[in-house]
């Protein structure tokens, strides 16, 4: 019985579904209506896949919420690469929904997104390949019984999708493990003469950044196993207010956190204050700005205003306010104590502080920042 089985079977709801089981209804309702060729050991038709992530109506009435607001395009390039030999990379500034994306087009393909690898500095060779049962192995030697497979071992024998976090933070030498495992489909077993072929339905869906620290850059022998899609960030503030009010709701909603009056202003004000210090300059393109060190991500204002409603719901009259987002955003901008504040308190005099409409908010800011 796996973790998750064993949750449903005592009546314990999960802090965070897997992506499978919170949308267990819409992927139903897809399968019911999806009439179109699926690949093989695809739980749906690529078409269904992309609908999915995207969002839309099915014939019967179902709605099928967005997972990720974004080009279609990328999104039909991303699925269709999952339906050939190459395995999938999706590549992006922190924030990007990377992880959010793969883990919903495993859901969708597999129907099991929990076939993971999280990359770090310390993953070693067996988190990608196998290793063993010790008391097995020096009870018996070596055998199939004493072999613990990696979820990548599973994918290729069951024939799924496994995902990869964070690759480039995976040391070199392991990452190589990998060309392999991409181009020959296959996983030697040399202490056992064998070898593991993976068989129709195997891909892996990695995920990766070049911004943060601790990068470990793929081998040209490596990159050219993947395709690679760019997540980019939000190309308008409309699209990243709708991003961060979907999952707002979404979250709230799992936390049960008491309805909460209509947010928007707040949320847009969020985002606002976000986008123009990642931008460097204001919306309206006036004012030059200095960008903090952090990457002020859509994920970033969506913590900042999940705890903010929070704050409203539990200490206030449960109506989101500048005093509720503040201190979130202070956390947010100010990773570096030194650099960070002065960018800070410059964007808070000249642009926040003459803004209209924003008094309540100005006040609020220099509040939590004195």
């Amino acid at each position: 019985m796996t973790v998750s089985e064993t949750t449903a079977a005592v009546g314990v709801q999960a802090l965070r579904p897997h992506a499978e089981d919170a949308f267990a209804q819409e992927l139903k309702a897809l399968a019911a209506a999806d009439d179109r060729p699926r690949p093989a050991r695809w739980m749906l038709s690529p078409w269904a896949v992309a609908t999915y992530l995207l969002g839309g109506a099915l014939p019967d009435g179902t709605v099928i919420t967005p997972k990720y607001v974004g080009p279609r395009r990328l999104v039909e390039v991303a699925v269709t690469t999952l339906a050939t030999d190459r395995a999938l990379l999706l590549l992006g500034v922190p924030g990007t929904a990377k992880t959010w994306v793969s883990e919903h087009l495993a859901a969708a393909v597999s129907g099991d997104s929990t076939l993971l690898v999280q990359g770090t500095a310390g993953t070693p060779e067996e988190a990608v390949r196998y290793g063993w049962n010790y008391a097995q192995l020096l009870a018996h030697g070596p055998s199939r019984d004493a072999l613990v497979p990696s979820p990548l071992m599973r994918a290729m024998s069951d024939g799924m999708t496994a995902r990869i976090e964070e690759l480039t933070r995976i040391p070199a030498d392991v990452q190589d493990s990998l060309i392999t495992i991409l181009s020959e489909k296959t996983l030697p077993v040399p202490e056992l003469g064998q070898e593991v072929q993976a068989v129709r339905g195997f891909n892996v869906i990695a995920t990766a950044n070049d911004r943060d620290r601790g990068v470990n850059e793929l081998s040209s022998a490596l990159r050219r196993r993947f395709n690679t899609v760019v997540l980019p960030l939000p190309a308008t503030p409309e699209a990243e207010v709708d991003i961060v009010s979907r999952r707002v709701d979404q979250i709230g909603r799992s936390l049960d956190l008491p309805a909460a009056p209509d947010g928007t202003a707040e949320i847009r004000r969020v985002v606002t204050v976000f986008r123009e210090l990642r931008d460097g300059v204001t919306a309206d393109g006036r004012t030059k700005l200095k960008s903090p060190s952090g990457t002020l991500s859509t994920a970033e204002a969506i913590s900042v205003v999940t705890n903010g409603l929070a704050l409203a719901a539990h200490f206030g009259d449960g109506v989101l306010r500048p005093g509720d987002v503040a201190a979130g955003i202070l956390g947010a901008v100010v990773r570096d104590p030194a650099a960070d504040r002065v960018v800070w308190q410059e964007y808070l005099e000249t642009v926040v502080r003459e803004r209209d409409g924003w008094k309540d908010f100005y006040r609020a800011c220099r509040e939590v920042s004195a």
